[in-house]
């Protein structure tokens, strides 16, 4: 079921999360600006063979793999949505457009430096008859889009603590977050 949870005047900007940044985990690690560079290429299949190491607890800075901007030049976006208790958009991205391929866990924050790519990510999202919504954890399939729309994406590596996440396909706790995504 959607959340009730929405957008201020259903502008992606500026929407109010039903959990504290001090509920959100490694919240300030998430919540950074992309930095300036050439980003090192990378594939999903790539971040699913990264070594996973220990859970990072909710202090842990950014560290190692972290600090590295990455690119994923060609994936597929495989679902979509809105995630109320953050107001991150939470995409999952695959290597083939196959809706069993192996995915990874892409987010795209709410802080203002990104509200031009959310923004182009909802109209490019509508084009292709699929609207973003708030919409809980455990309805994953709600978010799932009919067919896998190609991406590129760009962000920084972040590794998660291992819990349900996204959909079975999610196969890392490891994401790009913050990440800005654009539908080719």
């Amino acid at each position: 079921m959607a959340s009730t949870a929405s957008c201020g005047g259903g502008d992606i900007c500026h929407c109010k999360p039903t959990a504290s940044t001090s509920q959100d985990f490694r919240h300030a690690e998430k919540h950074v600006p992309l930095p300036n560079g050439t980003p090192t290429p990378t594939t999903v299949a790539q971040i699913l063979a990264w070594p996973l190491g220990a859970d990072p607890t909710n202090t842990t800075p950014r560290t190692g793999r972290e600090l590295t901007l990455y690119q994923i030049p060609n994936g597929f976006l495989q679902s979509a949505r809105l995630i109320s208790f953050d107001c991150d958009i939470h995409l999952e991205i695959s290597d083939t457009p196959s809706k069993s391929a192996p995915r990874v866990i892409v987010e795209t924050p709410i802080d203002s430096e990104y509200c031009d790519n959310r923004k182009a990510l909802q109209h490019a999202l509508a084009q292709h008859h699929f609207q973003l919504r708030f919409i809980d954890q455990p309805q994953v399939s709600q978010a799932e889009l009919p067919h896998a729309l190609p991406v590129s994406v760009v962000g920084l590596a972040f590794r998660d603590f291992e819990h349900n996440r996204g959909s079975q396909e999610v196969g890392t706790p490891w994401e790009l977050h913050p990440a800005e995504v654009t539908v080719q």
